[in-house]
């Protein structure tokens, strides 16, 4: 979610009943959490378009630069919670070692400093 348009929606008293997110496929859990941190209350649907991920590769040009972003999300859907900026949510123990791959592997342009 956009800080800025947030902080706008905060400081004029907007609380949404329902909130439609639309961001990337690998982004939709961490806008969620975000998002029902924001305003726990509302009415949270997340969308993305639904290509398969080899299309969605193809479609980005960059599967590198895919793979650095997913493995930065992911972080971010760990670490945030934490942080206070995002809700817990259960990642199950396969995704974490699955996680520890990537990362080990150089993926690592868009992890958030420890």
């Amino acid at each position: 979610m956009d800080e800025v348009a947030v902080g706008y929606l905060a400081a004029a008293g907007v609380r949404p009943r329902s909130v439609l997110l639309v961001t990337m496929p690998y982004m939709e859990r961490r806008a969620f959490a975000t998002c029902r941190r924001q305003w726990p209350e509302a009415h949270v649907v997340c969308a993305s378009d639904p290509l398969p991920f080899d299309a969605y590769l193809e479609a980005r040009g960059d599967e590198e630069a895919v793979i650095s972003m997913m493995v930065g999300d992911l972080q971010r859907v760990l670490a945030y919670p934490d942080l206070g900026f995002a809700v817990p949510q259960y990642v199950p123990e396969d995704v974490h070692a699955a996680y520890e791959s990537p990362v080990r592997g150089g993926f690592t342009d868009h992890l958030i400093a420890a």
